[in-house]
């Protein structure tokens, strides 16, 4: 909104106002402020819950220090869904479809964790919100994303050729169009697509539609079905991966701030035509918005930090942590780098497979020897570590290192092509 503001106040000449046309200073500008609504809606809403008694029931898991967290704060994830909407409205351009994608993201997911948040808390449940149920709002996400990145004709990549660079096909392809770009003769050519970058592999892109070229000539009709499948899966591993980190102290939070950094920087890379040129990667235009949404989201992660680390003030709850892992899969979709996902989110890989590794082979001694046997002493495996007696903020800092190690990692494979 204040964009729009600004634009109005510019043309009636008040002076300063078109420094609000740079993205970097509102990108800047929705960070700080995502901090502040941190800091001072997250001690409001702190106390509130503790008022009415709204606190985490902790299971019995025979940890050291677990019982010291009984009737804790939970839903804080209210925190942390405000400080992203809120500077997103104020300083994106709200027409912006990748801006629109990830606040309906936010408030979708911020939903249904809350939903299963409530059901715990106030109808006593620790079941929460059925697992099938939560499964199908994710699907129901996906299924959105999907389409829209499919058939809404904003969506394109871009190729932008300078005059000096142009070849005879180029001049012969009615699909390029001739502009004049700061002095510059430039031909470009947006199109719709469902490709995306494959990492490690130098010029290689990856289309969804060839999954099933199988089905004839005309398979690219029919490109949207593994489209959709695939981006639903993908929202539903790494929303679930979030929720699973949710386990600690300051985990899932610091995780996510330095996921969401990272997812930042690669948007910016591929909605800039002369670093997605160099680095040979995908130019996305209109991709540049999607800053201000990075910078609520660091900052909203990071200021949740403050009452959430060691010893937690609050819990974000499954409105938090559903909502962190939503956010983080749909950034990577739209900025096509969601091939990097095992890297970056790779904290979030390890304790999935931690769990399903120990449920499967559980089950499957039980059966063959009468008597489940584990892999670990516990999972997630942020559990097993602390069953080791291995202290809470050492394994959480521990976390941090590695997925500060990813993340550069996953920066790295930009120009390891």
């Amino acid at each position: 909104m204040l964009y729009y503001l600004a634009e109005y106040l510019k043309e009636l000449q008040v002076p300063g106002m078109g420094v609000f046309q740079y993205i970097s200073v509102r990108a800047a500008a929705a960070t700080i402020l995502s901090l502040l609504i941190s800091l001072v809606f997250g001690k409001r809403l702190i106390n509130m819950l503790r008022g009415r008694q709204i606190g985490e029931s902790i299971r019995d898991l025979g940890i050291e220090g677990e019982k010291a967290k009984q009737g804790t704060p939970t839903m804080g994830g209210l925190i942390i869904i405000a400080a992203i909407v809120i500077p997103t409205v104020i300083f994106a351009r709200l027409y912006n479809i990748y801006v629109i994608l990830m606040l309906i993201t936010t408030i979708w997911l911020g939903l249904i964790g809350f939903l299963d948040d409530y059901i715990k808390v106030f109808r006593k449940d620790k079941e929460g919100l059925s697992g099938r149920y939560k499964i199908v709002g994710q699907l129901v996400l996906g299924i959105v994303v999907g389409a829209t990145m499919f058939w809404h004709p904003s969506i394109v990549t871009r190729t932008r050729v300078l005059e000096r660079n142009v070849t005879l096909e180029i001049l012969k392809d009615p699909s390029y169009s001739k502009v004049i770009e700061k002095n510059d003769v430039v031909y470009i050519k947006d199109e719709k697509s469902i490709i995306t970058n494959v990492p490690f592999l130098k010029s290689a892109e990856f289309d969804y539609a060839k999954i099933i070229s199988i089905a004839g000539d005309n398979y690219q009709k029919y490109a949207w079905i593994p489209f959709i499948i695939l981006i639903s899966l993908i929202i539903i591993a790494v929303s679930n991966g979030a929720n699973l980190t949710d386990g600690m102290d300051g985990l899932a939070a610091g995780t996510s701030a330095i996921i969401g950094i990272t997812l930042g920087l690669l948007g910016y890379l591929s909605g800039s035509f002369i670093f997605a040129n160099y680095l040979n990667i995908l130019y996305i235009p209109h991709l540049g918005e999607l800053a201000i949404f990075a910078g609520a989201f660091v900052g909203a992660c990071v200021g949740f930090l403050w009452y959430n680390v060691f010893p937690a003030q609050v819990f974000m709850g499954d409105t938090g942590s559903l909502t962190l892992g939503g956010i983080i899969a749909v950034f990577a979709i739209v900025v096509r780098k969601e091939l990097l996902i095992p890297v970056l989110c790779g904290i979030f890989l390890v304790e999935n497979l931690s769990v399903m590794i120990q449920v499967s082979y559980f089950k499957y001694t039980k059966k063959k020897y009468g008597e489940g046997r584990r892999v670990f002493l516990m999972s997630p495996l942020h559990h097993h570590y602390q069953k080791q007696g291995i202290p809470e903020p050492k394994i959480v800092a521990r976390f941090w290192i590695v997925g500060i190690m990813l993340a550069i990692l996953t920066l790295v494979t930009l120009k390891l092509r």
